[in-house]
Order: structure tokens, then sequence, then C-alpha cells
């Protein structure tokens, strides 16, 4: 467990050194299996219509709702090493 939380870590600092920004779809990924290793399912008020970013950020979330933990962290490892 303190290796995947330690390689989740490193994972993180690693992400902000990317040497191209990934596409949309991808931060999309990124964003929503961050929040979950690190704050659970989703519980957050869906935001308004007119908030797409927002609307965007809260689907890709809750699209990983029932995803435990450590397979966010594992995944969201696994996503930024095969963009590095």
């Amino acid at each position: 467990m303190a290796d995947l939380k330690a390689a989740f870590e490193a994972a993180v600092a690693n992400s902000k050194n990317l040497t191209e920004r990934p596409d949309n779809a991808t931060l999309l990924k990124i964003y929503a299996l961050y929040k979950q290793a690190t704050a659970g399912d989703n519980e957050e008020k869906k935001p308004g219509f007119a908030d797409m970013v927002g609307r965007a950020k809260w689907d890709a979330w809750a699209g990983c709702k029932g995803l435990s933990g450590d397979d966010a962290m594992q995944q969201y490892i696994d996503l930024i090493d095969s963009l590095d």
C-alpha cells in the first residue's frame, strides 16, 4: 500500500512535467482518476448547463464511480507513465 501511494505521488509530480500537453479527453481521464483516488466516488452536485468545463469534469469523475482508490491510483500511474 505504501509503495502504491508513493508511486501515485510520483506520478502526480510527473504529470506536471509532461513533455507535451495531453488532449482534452486524456486530461479529463487524468482528473477523474485523481479525484477518484483522493476523494472517492463523486457525491458533489452536478454543475449547471452553463458551466461546460465543470460539467465535463463532473461527468468524467462520475464515470469512475465504484472504482476503488487503489485501482484508481494504479490506473492514474499507468496513464501518466504512458504519456511520459
